[in-house]
């Protein structure tokens, strides 16, 4: 019986890292410097991207507004602080980042 519970403990343990583990930040993230900004579940001096992806849910037309805003910066929609530009982000890398917060 103690070894039955044990056993449970430690599979629920490794689904929640397994979870944590499925909200890191993508590579592309860290390479583009979003870390120094953002974070998957708190905000820092930007928001939230868990914050950022169920503010947008279902509207799929502003992401190419987010987008064009990584790139050339922006600021209003979560507060005073602007967000710089990011020009140097590829196509690439901004639609794996991009298609990350949404699927938070």
């Amino acid at each position: 019986m103690k070894s039955i519970v044990i056993s449970m403990a430690v599979a629920a343990g490794l689904m929640v890292a397994g979870s944590a583990m499925a909200t890191d930040m993508p590579a592309v993230a860290k390479k583009n410097n979003c870390t120094a900004c953002h974070k998957v579940d708190k905000k820092v001096v930007g928001p939230a991207w868990k914050d950022v992806a169920a503010k947008y849910k279902g509207d799929e037309a502003v992401w190419d507004k987010i987008a064009a805003k990584i790139k050339k910066g922006g600021s209003g929609a979560w507060g005073s602080m602007p967000m710089p530009a990011n020009p140097k982000v590829s196509d690439a890398d901004m639609a794996e980042i991009i298609s990350f917060i949404k699927g938070l």
